[in-house]
């Protein structure tokens, strides 16, 4: 009887009701997500742990390691955060422009 792989990542842990269950680096609050946004902008290891630094190289490398393994997954959540910061900064702008002046 075959069994599925297990998969194991070090350092990346997803638990429920913390960080809205997205992937974050172990012992951390820090999403996968926000050293990846980080690499995609072309910041080297060393940047990234200046930003963050109470994270190793192995916890940024592996949150890499994992948005290559799941960049589809990483990708969308980037999306998501994009596209509601962009309606956030639209609608405070309508606010702002509405909003009577003293």
């Amino acid at each position: 009887m075959a069994t599925a792989a297990q998969q194991v990542y070090s350092h990346i842990t997803k638990t429920p009701g913390v960080c809205s269950g997205k992937p974050c680096i172990d012992g951390t609050r820090i999403r996968v997500e926000n050293v990846v946004y980080m690499h995609k902008r072309g910041a080297a290891a060393a940047e990234i742990l200046e930003a963050y630094p109470d994270l190793n190289l192995a916890q940024v490398y592996a949150a890499i390691s994992y948005y290559y393994e799941h960049a589809d997954e990483i990708d969308a959540s980037l999306a998501e955060d994009a596209t509601w910061k962009a309606d956030y900064e639209r609608v405070k702008a309508d606010y702002l422009s509405r909003r009577p002046t003293k």
